[in-house]
């Protein structure tokens, strides 16, 4: 008897309030907490300006990979309750937030209702979601697959992504 089909999928996280590498440790440490999901890998930290809403202060970001057995409304629930362990309080559309944790690719699955759109609809158009994704994915910067958009480096300045550095696997999975 095999047990529950398990999902790779990818999550954006960010953060650009209070102690933003503390922010995002803590939201790694809460969705390895969360029943059916597992945190499999992390990019490194990519600092980035602020996208939208211009006046606020620069966010850390990074993608994660986890495996789960949830399915997608599943797993946008352990999102939320993430981000409202973390005190995320929704206000202006792409404001300041303590964290931010998104879908954005749940297998090969193509998803929408009205709540999520997997993938995530902005996804090639953010260089601080396609460099980490490009990262985890494997693929050279700028080769982003077909899906994810357009890809870029970290090393073109693209929106001002610089990069900040890495977690250890310990620090997020012990």
């Amino acid at each position: 008897m095999s047990g529950p089909e398990e999902h790779l999928v990818y999550l954006g996280l960010g953060s650009n309030l209070g102690d933003r590498r503390e922010n995002l440790l803590a939201a790694l440490r809460l969705l390895q907490a969360e029943p059916e999901v597992r945190v499999l890998a992390v990019s490194s930290l990519y600092e980035s300006e602020p996208w939208g809403f211009l006046e606020q202060p620069d966010f850390l970001n990074l993608v994660a990979l986890v495996s789960t057995s949830r399915d997608p409304r599943g797993m946008l629930e352990a999102c939320r309750h993430v981000e409202d362990a973390l005190g995320r309080v929704r206000g202006e559309r792409w404001g300041p937030r303590v964290i931010d944790v998104d879908i954005l690719l749940y297998d090969d699955l193509v998803w929408e209702d009205e709540e999520l759109v997997i993938p995530h609809p902005r996804i090639g158009e953010r260089d601080f979601v396609t460099v980490p994704l490009a990262e985890l994915r494997g693929a050279r910067p700028g080769g982003v697959s077909p899906a994810c958009g357009r890809g870029a480096s970290p090393e073109s300045g693209a929106s001002g992504l610089r990069w900040f550095g890495r977690f250890e696997e310990e620090e997020w999975h012990g």
